[in-house]
């Protein structure tokens, strides 16, 4: 995969991302499919994907027959073809993720804690690097490319809502996450904010694979959104792009819930799953994650449901705010909430959103997500395999400038 070069070199390995998008996208594709869908002559298509199936990135998985003339010779992405790791960095725990060249998950390890403390961080992340690294072995560990890390903007913040100890606040206002694992590991690092992460995720395995534009909202510790638009994540100059968390909203109806100090309220006090907990926690329900709601006794229901009405409520505020400002087709809502209190808090944000729907506004589909509490780091492992391999038409442009770092501290 050329990097640099002539101008030649860098259409090459631009057309080398297109080739590998179109069979990532397909999931098999003759050389035919793949020329229609990268708008390239056959004969450039073949030269390529036997350049790629050479380097170990594409695999002869089969011919297709039925159609006119010979069968069709059938590729998919090699899954040795290279490796990444994904780490989530959570406010109550830290998932890490080993993925192959076609997003098949290799292992995945998640650790829990009462807060994040940077050096907590640094043993739990040395400890699974090192299994993957053994699990691995000695030849595929030469084809592990890069380390992605999402985690929330300020994770030592939000001290009011989360009850940091203010060591842990002061602990992060000088820790370099992406120093630390570059420094330690010898492999290029990239960070993302956590929703964004997630987001990135369901455009390539998830539902984004049959849209374009949509909106991806995060119900996690705190809500959070991610923006996809032409099939690509959105980040913006400081990477803060459909941050819905300060999203105003009207004030809470749960007694739970202390009243704004102004007029609105903002979406994070409301559709947050730490203001789901909060909820049980003042109707004496002890319960400290969300993962715990799957086996609750059914008056905890009632509780769960008063949630949902107001989360409801707030999200389909926040939607037509945002499609009040940009055109989607789709809304995913996914998160950390069990499987069948998501679909159910889904079904009521489409109802409340189709109640209050102003005219002038084309609705988009408002659907659940597929990947559940892993997305934030499965979109980890993403960025350093896209930044190599993706199709960015960045790679046509030879430019030192970089994007704003991440701040993920005070």
């Amino acid at each position: 995969m050329a990097q640099t070069g002539s101008n030649s070199v860098l259409l090459r390995a631009y057309n080398e991302r297109v080739v590998l998008d179109a069979v990532r996208r397909h999931g098999q594709a003759s050389k035919a499919e793949i020329a229609r869908f990268a708008h390239l002559t056959p004969p450039a298509v073949a030269g390529i994907v036997e350049a790629l199936v050479a380097g170990g990135y594409l695999t002869e998985v089969g011919k297709r027959f039925g159609g006119k003339g010979q069968p069709s010779a059938m590729y998919a992405l090699a899954g040795s073809g290279a490796y990444t790791i994904g780490f989530h960095i959570g406010r109550r725990a830290m998932d890490a993720i080993l993925t192959d060249f076609a997003g098949q998950t290799c292992a995945f390890e998640t650790f829990e804690y009462p807060y994040p403390e940077p050096d907590v961080i640094k043993r739990l992340g040395r400890t699974s690097i090192s299994h993957f690294r053994s699990q691995l072995g000695p030849v595929n560990e030469g084809r592990l490319v890069g380390i992605g890390i999402s985690a929330p903007y300020f994770i030592g913040g939000w001290d009011e809502e989360l009850g940091f100890p203010g060591d842990v606040q002061l602990a992060w206002r000088s820790f370099d996450l992406k120093s630390h694992f570059a420094e330690t590991q010898r492999l290029p690092v990239m960070i993302e904010n956590d929703a964004s992460a997630a987001a990135a995720a369901e455009l390539v395995y998830g539902l984004g694979k049959k849209y374009t534009d949509f909106l991806h909202i995060s119900i996690s510790t705190f809500v959070g959104g991610g923006l996809v638009l032409d099939g690509t994540l959105q980040t913006g100059p400081n990477g803060n792009t459909a941050a819905l968390g300060p999203f105003p909203v009207t004030p809470s109806k749960l007694s739970s819930v202390r009243p704004p100090k102004g007029k609105f309220d903002v979406l994070l006090h409301r559709a947050s799953i730490y203001t789901l907990i909060s909820h049980l926690k003042s109707n004496g329900i002890d319960i400290n994650r969300a993962r715990e709601l799957s086996n609750m006794p059914a008056e905890v229901g009632l509780l769960v449901s008063e949630w949902q009405d107001d989360c409801a409520d707030a999200l389909a505020q926040a939607i037509i705010g945002c499609i009040s400002v940009v055109d989607v087709q789709a809304v995913i809502i996914d998160g950390i909430l069990p499987s069948p209190i998501l679909l159910e808090t889904v079904a009521r944000i489409r109802q409340c959103f189709s109640e209050m729907i102003p005219p002038g506004l084309i609705a988009p589909s408002i659907l659940s997500g597929e990947l559940g509490a892993r997305g934030s780091a499965l979109g980890a492992s993403i960025l350093p395999m896209f930044a190599l391999f993706g199709p960015d038409k960045g790679v046509l442009v030879k430019t030192s400038s970089e994007k704003k770092p991440l701040l993920i501290g005070l």
